[in-house]
């Protein structure tokens, strides 16, 4: 079996009395694409701010590749190649979209502290950032402020500002939400390119249905902050503790 590249063990936050996420163990491997759903209020997203570092847990402990994440700030954890899609709206947003991308790549190659950088490499990490505006569908809008972006090409530069920085855990937390029919397949795609390359693992909380058989690879569902289903889509969504789960939320099984 491929050894986890991340993990969580006995993962809990409690804001006061309130318990939100419980003891949640899981192994993520490279080459999958987990999905993780659950009803409103399940606490998936705060399992994720814990793993990407916006919340420190109560007692548990994230690792990845045998490191201990869990004291880390978020830009530690970045650092480690865990990348959080979605937190990273608009960094700089009168800058351009190549502007924005090139500064991650720059980021990436270690020279986010050089106030001037020579021709030659700017011209290179200018090309690195040209591919992946190409690869999220925005050369046409390269020279675009950030900001006068629409909602949907705001998401691409999201993932494309990601990609640049060529984490090993890519975490999407309902990458497609608010966007239109006609770009969301655009972002999907992406994930799934992603997918594809078997040394990078897939996080992604998701309530559409669609967008999980789509995609997982693996489903597990969060329910009042603990873990009650782990394992191949098709099984766990029709088990049925996740049936009574989502009972009255048929049209999100359909």
């Amino acid at each position: 079996m491929i050894h986890p590249s991340l993990s969580t063990r006995d993962l809990t936050i409690r804001f006061g009395g309130h318990t939100a996420v419980n003891a949640v163990t899981c192994d993520f491997r490279p080459g999958e694409l987990t999905v993780i759903v659950g009803p409103n209020g399940a606490g998936k997203t705060t399992y994720f701010n814990m793993i990407s570092g916006q919340l420190t847990p109560t007692s548990g402990s994230v690792e990845k590749d045998g490191v201990d994440l869990t004291r880390m700030s978020a830009s530690q954890i970045a650092r480690h190649g865990v990348g959080r899609a979605f937190q990273l709206t608009n960094l700089f947003p009168q800058l351009s979209v190549l502007e924005n991308i090139r500064l991650a790549v720059q980021a990436q190659a270690g020279d986010g502290r050089r106030f001037f950088t020579p021709v030659a490499k700017l011209s290179e990490l200018t090309a690195r950032a040209e591919r992946y505006l190409e690869a999220t569908k925005l050369s046409d809008k390269a020279e675009l402020p950030a900001a006068a972006l629409a909602h949907g090409d705001q998401r691409k530069l999201e993932v494309a500002l990601l990609m640049a920085m060529e984490p090993d855990i890519y975490m999407f937390d309902e990458p497609t939400a608010g966007m239109s029919l006609d770009h969301a397949p655009d972002v999907l795609d992406l994930i799934a390119e992603i997918k594809h390359d078997h040394s990078k693992t897939v996080l992604l909380v998701e309530h559409k249905m669609d967008v999980v058989r789509a995609l997982a690879d693996r489903i597990i569902v969060l329910h009042n902050g603990e873990l009650i289903a782990d394992g191949d889509p098709g099984e766990v969504m029709s088990s049925q503790v996740v049936k009574d789960v989502y009972l009255g939320n048929a049209g999100e099984m359909a």
